[in-house]
């Protein structure tokens, strides 16, 4: 065996099954950014930092919400899920990356990938049915405000939770195992940072006739249609907005939703633009731009995007940090 051989044994091994050519892939490559080592220096610590201050910040928001009453309302209550699930989100491929940079390695196991779809499918649904949730709550305040205390009582808030939860990881399920059925030819090259469900269909060997299906049903039933929900509950909050007399009374209306309308907008905008480029381009550059836009940096400003434009969630926080700085500095200095 000749020793120029060797690596791509190591690189590409494969368990052969019973039925003579089809093949279960060990191992994929995430090709991920640049080979330069100076670049992946400067991207290590890039993507280290903001996956710090997404997990700071919306671990801030959910701490925020659970140490103020005056925050015990249904919509922190569905905000609080969503930093959760941002966490969660970004948390699903940025590590691996981490580690991938640090060790110079860009191998991850086929369990690992499996994982790690089955994951980001979990929690990018949850995103899109917790925004959902999130405008019907906003829809019930303005259009029905008399009747927003006992439609959104807390046993019904916890039961919308619950199924965006429930159907989040049960529409994953449906795509992840689907996958199972696959055999994957020699080139094991995903060209991006993490294991992207179409990315991964590219390099399977059998028909994915099904997957597309799975994939395609899952996409209208987990994220046309919440949109459309949101689109309708818009309409219907603009509509009642519309009508009230005083300016006062619309500014306020339309501020109690500002927040929530520009992450829908951050969240879709970001989504629609991978799609199309992926779509219309065949630019690996171009893809990975669109994804990190949609994966990594989407969790990062909605906190920003919360704490900024809510004056109740700025004195939250502000009321949170007061009583955490003094008790930091207390304890540095007694252990001092």
């Amino acid at each position: 065996m000749e020793a120029s051989q060797i690596p791509q044994l190591r690189q590409f091994f494969f368990i052969h099954m019973d039925s003579g050519n089809q093949t279960q892939a060990a191992e994929f490559l995430l090709l991920g950014f640049s080979a330069k080592s100076e670049t992946q220096f400067m991207l290590f610590g890039l993507f280290l930092c903001v996956y710090l201050v997404t997990f700071t910040g919306n671990l801030l928001i959910i701490l925020a919400i659970c140490s103020d009453s005056r925050l015990h309302t249904p919509m922190y209550f569905f905000l609080s899920n969503l930093s959760f699930a941002d966490i969660c989100f970004i948390s699903t491929t940025v590590p691996k990356m981490l580690w991938n940079i640090q060790t110079q390695s860009k191998a991850i196991t086929y369990a690992g990938c499996l994982s790690q779809i089955f994951f980001f499918i979990v929690f990018g649904c949850l995103d899109n049915l917790l925004l959902t949730v999130m405008a019907y709550d906003r829809f019930v305040a303005i259009c029905h405000p008399l009747h927003y205390s006992v439609i959104m009582n807390p046993q019904f808030c916890a039961l919308l939770a619950l199924g965006s939860w429930c159907i989040s990881v049960m529409g994953s399920l449906l795509e992840t195992l689907t996958l199972l059925r696959l055999s994957f030819c020699t080139n094991m090259e995903i060209p991006h940072f993490f294991c992207d469900l179409p990315e991964v269909l590219k390099l399977a060997c059998s028909d994915t006739l099904i997957n597309n299906i799975v994939v395609y049903s899952a996409t209208g039933l987990l994220a046309v249609i919440p949109l459309h929900a949101i689109l309708l509950s818009y309409y219907q909050i603009v509509s009642s907005t519309l009508s009230i007399s005083s300016a006062a009374g619309k500014y306020k209306a339309f501020s109690t939703c500002g927040s929530h309308l520009s992450v829908v907008s951050l969240f879709y905008g970001t989504g629609l633009g991978e799609y199309l480029s992926s779509a219309a381009t065949s630019s690996t550059r171009t893809s990975l731009v669109a994804s990190v836009m949609y994966t990594i940096v989407t969790p990062m400003l909605n906190p920003f995007i919360y704490s900024l434009r809510n004056r109740d969630m700025k004195g939250a926080l502000s009321r949170l940090l007061g009583r955490v700085v003094p008790l930091s500095v207390r304890t540095i200095t007694g252990l001092s």
